[in-house]
Parts: structure tokens; C-alpha cells; sequence
């Protein structure tokens, strides 16, 4: 027995250093990516556009688990329920993490009792869908939302939202785009009288969504062959979702004899007038197409719903133009809060979420195209020596310019070359360098040097921070 014990530790032994070796496989999971430091400055100047114009708007800002009950989850996506991630809990509750921002936000308000809030959210969102990250499609990315909840007179905030979307893509220079508006009703009116049964509505809705990607022809052929549709209705409901235009089309769809019968078309259509009259107050009309194809996937959505797409991007230094489709999108869905409510009690809500993912992949490419050298840091001055034994001088000054709020830097060595330091400076961007020598610190100044024109000027020590503060500030 002895022998074999001997035997089995051995060979635990051998097993055990092995063990050490273990090779990991070095990736993120699949849908996901890291972001490095050109990624996140990237990524804050579009966060900080955006934001400032949440808050110009009178957002305030709120934040919810990563995690809902599976049961808050359930039901809200139509036929996308099924990208929805479950976890496992400990502590016996079904738990999924959160899929949008929008069901959140409506559990937030029904179990606050909520019935008035101007909200914006910024978070990562989860779905377990086939990844495609050249498009800017991930399992977990960030959404950007913005929702007006409340009682308020037709389609005033419907268009604040337009008008939110519309500055976000102008302030950010994405190159063209257009944002399509539609309204639930008109479409539900539509596919009644084309003979849609009740029962099929939502499933023809998914169909139709997808006509920015494939041409009628497949979607025709999947209403009929797919979902057992009817084709004289499939054919009606393409001389209508073909159509797409401005306040004239509306016009000529309220006086259609068909459409103008359905209660719901025409509740749409009215609303849909109003909200193009409000949307050339704001002047943006140019950009918005009442578009009758536009169909939004979700099951939530109850009146006007809107897309905002970038047209082909004009790019002379990629082959292939970049072509991201969709990059914000929203809409108003005053039935989701009730669904939460013990009482069913209805808050009104409409909102827009930003594509910030795809608005990241083309502004990353725009960069890489331009060869704009990207900073990765907002240190505003190195603070630098001329000769040897002057750490305690560096560490004294940077300690004053830290206090002072000044963004600041220095060469972790005691005695770096100047030359060195000065390198520095131009492989990252840092504009100033303040250079402590035995000459200044007898005369009570630091010698500040401008990087691009290497100008050199003597300050005063106590004048040095709100000289960099002067010579930093944005002009």
C-alpha cells in the first residue's frame, strides 16, 4: 500500500506542476472588445457631445441594475425575447441582464410611482445575439437613452426627441443622414385593411423592419411563405410600405379611401401632420422622411417610432464606403408602464436611444483615415529639469500645480535628459513643459516652453498657474 500511496503522490506531484503551466486562451468573449486608450478618447468626445445635449435639453440623469427579474425581461421584445441572457442566481430568483435601457426605465417609474420625468441614461446593455463587429454589433455595448415621460399635449415631446437626434448627428460630423418617422397606428391601420389578420400583426410588423436590409421581393416571400400570409394582402401592403415622402404624403394618405376609414391609420395621420408642422418650426425637415416601411422590431412601441440612418459615408480614403445603417432610433410606447403598475396605471413616454456603438466604429475609421494624431491624455504641462539633483525641485513644483488643479506630469527617473523630457512632450501632445534649473531657482521663476514653437519664456513662480491656464484654455 505504501508503495502505491508513493506511486499516486508522485504523480499528483507532476500533475501539480503542471498545473502552473496552464496556457490561457487570451481573447474577450466572443461579441465583446476592449477599448484602449485611442478607443476611450474616442469614445468621451462622443459621450461628452452627446450628454451636453441631453442636458441642454433638461435631462436629468438616473442609473438601474445590470440585471431585472427575467419576469421584468419577458414579453417586451417581440420576436427578439429569445437574445435576452438569463443567469443562473444563488438566491433563487430568475435574473436576465438588462436588454435595453427603455423596460428599465418603465419598472423604474411604475415602482416609484413616477408620472413626470425628463430622463437621460447611459449604460451597457446585453444580448446574445450573432455578433457582427465590423457593423458595430456586440453582445454587450453601451445606449445612450434619452425619454420624455408624462401627460403632455400630442407630439411636442415626440419632437424634441427629433430635434435631440438631429443635433447629436449634425454635432458629431458623421457625413449625411436621414431620420425616418413612422407612426404603430398607421401601420397597424394598414395591414387591417390590407387584410392582415389581428393575430399576424406583430409578426408581419418584424417582416417589414427588414426592408432597409433585403429587397420587397424576399420580404413578400417570407410574409406568404414564412407566415402564411395571404399574397393579394402581402401585394396590398407594398403599394403602401414602397411609399415614403413629406407632408404631401401624409396629406394624400389622409384623403386615401381606404386608410382614411381605419380609426387607427387616421389617428396616426393626424399625429403624424402635427409632428411635421412642429418639426419645420424647428427647421430640420430636410432631414426626416415619413416613411411607411419603417416598422421597429419591438413590441412596446404604440404611436410615432423613428430611425435615423447615415447615408453612404463619402470617403476617399477607404475602398469600400462605410455603410452602417441605423445609428439611433426610438419612439413613443405609452402602454409599458401600465404593464408594471399594480393599477395598470398609464405614463405616456417617448424616447430615442443612440447608436453609439456604430457612431464609434465610423468615427474610429474616419480617424484612422485622417492620420489626426489622437491624445490620449489632457496633461497640460511636463515638469521638467535642466540639470542633475533636482527630483526634490520637480516634486515640489508638480506638487503646486496638482493642488492648483493643473493637469501635470514628470519623468519617473532622478535625473532624466532634457532632450528625453522634450521627447516626451511631442509623443504624447502635452503642450508645456515647465523646466526648473539652479539659474531659475535663484531668480524665483520656472522657464516655460511652448512644444510647437519651442519659445521659451521666463514666469514668475507664482504666476506659472494661471500663465498654463492662459495658454491651455481652448481659444
Amino acid at each position: 500500500i505504501a508503495k502505491e500511496v508513493a506511486k499516486l503522490l508522485e504523480m499528483k506531484a507532476q500533475l501539480g506542476e503542471d498545473e502552473g503551466k496552464h496556457k490561457f486562451v487570451l481573447k474577450t468573449p466572443k461579441g465583446t472588445r476592449d477599448y484602449g486608450p485611442k478607443q476611450m478618447a474616442i469614445r468621451e468626445r462622443a459621450f461628452s457631445a452627446i450628454i451636453s445635449c441631453f442636458k441642454r435639453h433638461g435631462a436629468e440623469v438616473i442609473d438601474t441594475p445590470v440585471f431585472e427579474l427575467k419576469e421584468t425581461l419577458t414579453g417586451k421584445y417581440g420576436e427578439d425575447s429569445k437574445l435576452i441572457y438569463d443567469l443562473k442566481d444563488q438566491g433563487g430568483e430568475l435574473l436576465s441582464l438588462r436588454y435595453d435601457l427603455t423596460v428599465p426605465f418603465a419598472r423604474y417609474l411604475a415602482m416609484n410611482k413616477i408620472t413626470n420625468i425628463k430622463r437621460y441614461h447611459i449604460a451597457k446593455v446585453y444580448r446574445r445575439d450573432n455578433p457582427a463587429m465590423t457593423r458595430g454589433r456586440y453582445r454587450e455595448f453601451y445606449q445612450c437613452d434619452f425619454d420624455i415621460a408624462g401627460q403632455f399635449d400630442p407630439m411636442i415631446p415626440d419632437a424634441e426627441c427629433l430635434k435631440i437626434v438631429h443635433e447629436i448627428l449634425s454635432d458629431l460630423q458623421l457625413g449625411d443622414f436621414v431620420i425616418k418617422v413612422n407612426d404603430r397606428r398607421i401601420l397597424d391601420g394598414m395591414f387591417a385593411v390590407c387584410g392582415v389578420p389581428d393575430s399576424k400583426f406583430r409578426t408581419i410588423c418584424s417582416s417589414v423592419d427588414k426592408l432597409d436590409k433585403v429587397p420587397w421581393e424576399e420580404v413578400r416571400s417570407e410574409m406568404v411563405g414564412e407566415k402564411g400570409l395571404s399574397p393579394e394582402a402581402a401585394d396590398h401592403i407594398g403599394e403602401y410600405v414602397q411609399l415614403h415622402g413629406g407632408l404631401e404624403l401624409i396629406e394624400r394618405l389622409l384623403q386615401d379611401p381606404k386608410l382614411s376609414q381605419n380609426k387607427l391609420a387616421k389617428e396616426g395621420l393626424g399625429d403624424m401632420k402635427l409632428l411635421f408642422e412642429y418639426l419645420t418650426l424647428f427647421g430640420i425637415t430636410g432631414k426626416i422622411s415619413f416613411d411607411l416601411s419603417l416598422a421597429r422590431g419591438l413590441d412596446y412601441y404604440t404611436g410615432v417610432i423613428f430611425e435615423a440612418v447615415l447615408l453612404q459615408q463619402e470617403n476617399e480614403h477607404v475602398e469600400e464606403p462605410v455603410s452602417v445603417g441605423s445609428v439611433a432610433g426610438g419612439g413613443r410606447y405609452d402602454g409599458l408602464v401600465g404593464m408594471f403598475d399594480p393599477k395598470g396605471r398609464k405614463v405616456p413616454c417617448v424616447g430615442v436611444s443612440i447608436g453609439i456603438e456604430r457612431i464609434f466604429s465610423i468615427l474610429e475609421q474616419k480617424l484612422e483615415a485622417s492620420e489626426e494624431k489622437i491624445r490620449t491624455t489632457e496633461t497640460q504641462v511636463l515638469v521638467a529639469s535642466a540639470q542633475k539633483k533636482l527630483l526634490e525641485e520637480r516634486l515640489k513644483l508638480i506638487s503646486e500645480l496638482w493642488d492648483a488643479g493643473i493637469k501635470a506630469e514628470m519623468l519617473y527617473k532622478k535625473n532624466p535628459k532634457l532632450l528625453n523630457q522634450l521627447q516626451y512632450c511631442e509623443d504624447t501632445g502635452i503642450p508645456l513643459v515647465a523646466i526648473v534649473g539652479e539659474q531659475e531657482l535663484k531668480d524665483g521663476v520656472v522657464k516655460l516652453r511652448i512644444v510647437a514653437t519651442r519659445e521659451e519664456v521666463s514666469v514668475r513662480r507664482e504666476s506659472l498657474v494661471e500663465e498654463i491656464r492662459i495658454r491651455t484654455s481652448p481659444c
